[in-house]
């Protein structure tokens, strides 16, 4: 066998495949393979499955967002369809996300719903020039740090703003800056409806419950019943989504362009812009939770391309701006999907009970979905990543707190523009470091990650790869999809790390995933040469001496290696 190195399988894997294959939909991919009755079969339990969880959350979102319910039925119905049948990846299910809620309702707050519809069009049409002109892959460039505090950021500010529905109070105004509304939030203490609180209480322990003994069952659409129910049987007095927004439509509008003037339009860039990059964020995120999930791999330019056209369409029906859903995402795959016919027909399920059980849908108590959205703000909080971020790195820790501190107390854009830059600054500080103590070399030369096979002699059952430079967020990419482009699987897998300055929770992120699945398949890996300092950041992203070995270099690595196919072996006679 030829010792193909990993460098040059990178420079295979530039972007220099022809356009329509980079741009060809998952669902046309599926279709070529084959796709038979048992397999639609699968695809319409999932779609069913899908509906179910995105019908509550769909809703408690638009409302939490300062929209009307429908916006968000919609948002799921038509550009959930639109994001499944044109995208890049087998799995995703599109719709509106908790982490739009703080942008969508700034947004209609300074410019009204026509001017947030329009920064929505507008957005799409952005996500549609990243994704044509190939640009998604600079998406990676976020650091790990400014998502996580991002997200933390979100969940705060989500479960801030359903506290008055969650304690029945009554607000003439409610701002959507932070400040302000824990203020008014105080200020209207004294009309707590104790009713909605203990409804709200019942409905977040009976989801937390049936998550805990009965996973598979739908918690959500549980507690929806369960307030419906309650809500008529015991007379409580307490708003629902008729009492405040009226009747639901039982029928999709005619599609419609926002009349705005010019200088409203221009206006609205910068929020379009937010939109589309958050948007672009959040769905190639969900993409890579999907790919680990299963094994796949998405095609990126192509996943933000059907965002934009989902985008545009749902805006067109005015709804929600749409995005790759992580949990609908992760539910779709759990319940056994196949491909996109799975996110099709959750859509198309949506659009139908819109169409028969709208008078009914009216009816579910606003306290109900504040107790779903509570549990999705906790949720978005991630708890672990926070502390082995405070554990492992002082500046991604300054960059997490900065993201989270000004995205809660200033503005979403804000927060995201300081984390990056921050983030860069921080990277070239490292790298001038690095530079100065190890190698001498100017700042400026080329710095990108590599990797070349390196003596794998005759030995089959033995494979040793190096990566040689900085492993961080801006390299995973293209070291994973390397990774992923290994055509055979030995028992003994080397990764040599010798020549890896350093590492950030990214790669680490990406090097357990890699681990994980080879572990799947029986491969021994053993993690050679790692600095302390990298040794220290892989150790505590759950890269540690539990999942894989570490040796001091490649050669003790082949020692163990012998070690252990020898104890294998008297093991398996």
């Amino acid at each position: 066998m030829s010792h193909t190195s990993l460098s040059r399988a990178m420079s295979l894997a530039s972007p220099s495949e022809k356009f329509a294959d980079l741009f060809t939909p998952k669902l046309v991919t599926v279709w070529r393979e084959g796709y038979t009755r048992a397999q639609f079969g699968a695809d319409v339990v999932a779609g069913l499955t899908v509906a179910i969880v995105a019908l509550p959350l769909s809703t408690a979102i638009a409302i939490a967002s300062g929209a009307s319910p429908q916006a968000g039925l919609f948002a799921s119905a038509i550009g959930g369809f639109f994001v499944s049948a044109l995208g890049g990846s087998r799995f995703q299910i599109g719709g509106p996300a908790g982490a739009f809620i703080v942008l969508v309702a700034t947004t209609i707050e300074k410019f009204g719903y026509s001017g947030f519809v329009a920064a929505t069009l507008m957005a799409g049409a952005f996500l549609l020039a990243i994704g044509y002109l190939r640009l998604g892959t600079y998406i990676k460039y976020i650091p790990h740090s400014v998502a996580v505090g991002f997200t933390a950021a979100i969940g705060l500010i989500i479960f801030t703003s359903q506290l008055h529905e969650l304690f029945g109070l009554r607000l003439d105004h409610e701002p959507a800056a932070f400040l302000p509304k824990v203020e008014a939030l105080w200020a209207a203490r004294g009309t707590l409806n104790p009713q909605a609180f203990f409804l709200a209480v019942a409905c977040l322990g009976l989801i937390v419950g049936l998550r805990a003994f009965a996973p598979r069952f739908p918690g959500l659409l549980a507690a929806v019943a369960f307030a419906l129910v309650a809500t008529w049987g015991l007379d409580l007095q307490i708003e629902t989504i008729g009492s405040r927004f009226g009747a639901l439509p039982q029928s999709l509008p005619a599609p419609s362009l926002p009349t705005l003037a010019l200088a409203d339009w221009w206006r609205l860039v910068p929020a379009a812009l937010a939109i589309a990059v958050l948007g672009g964020i959040e769905s190639l995120l969900s993409a890579v939770v999907a790919d680990g999930m299963t094994g796949r791999r998405h095609r990126s330019n192509c996943e933000l391309a059907a965002q934009g056209w989902a985008n545009i369409a749902s805006a067109l029906f005015g709804g929600l701006c749409v995005t790759g859903a992580i949990a609908r995402t992760a539910t779709n795959i759990r319940a056994g999907a196949h491909g996109p016919v799975a996110g099709m027909l959750h859509a198309v399920m949506l659009l139908a009970f819109l169409m028969v059980a709208a008078p009914l849908a009216s009816h579910i108590p606003l306290a109900a979905l504040a107790a779903i959205l509570t549990l999705v703000s906790w949720n978005m909080i991630e708890r672990d990543q926070i502390a082995a971020i405070l554990k492992s790195d002082r500046g991604e820790a300054v960059i997490l707190l900065v993201t989270a501190g000004l995205t809660v107390f200033e503005d979403i854009i804000v927060g995201i523009a300081a984390g990056v830059t921050l983030g860069a600054l921080i990277f070239m500080h490292k790298m001038a470091q690095v530079v100065a103590v190890e190698t001498g070399e100017a700042l400026f030369e080329e710095d990108r990650a590599d990797a070349t096979e390196e003596g794998g002699g005759a030995d089959p059952d033995f494979l040793v790869y190096r990566i040689a430079g900085p492993f961080f967020f801006g390299a995973v990419n293209s070291v994973a999809a390397t990774l992923d482009q290994i055509g055979r699987r030995p028992k003994i897998f080397v990764l040599d790390l010798s020549r890896v300055p350093l590492a950030d929770g990214a790669a680490a992120h990406a090097l357990h995933n890699f681990i994980s699945r080879e572990r799947k398949h029986g491969v021994k890996v053993i993690l050679a040469g790692a600095s302390r300092g990298v040794h220290r950041t892989l150790a505590a992203h759950g890269v540690n001496s539990r999942l894989v070995h570490f040796s001091p270099d490649v050669a003790d690595a082949r020692a163990y290696g012998d070690n252990h196919r020898i104890d294998k072996a008297i093991a398996e006679t």
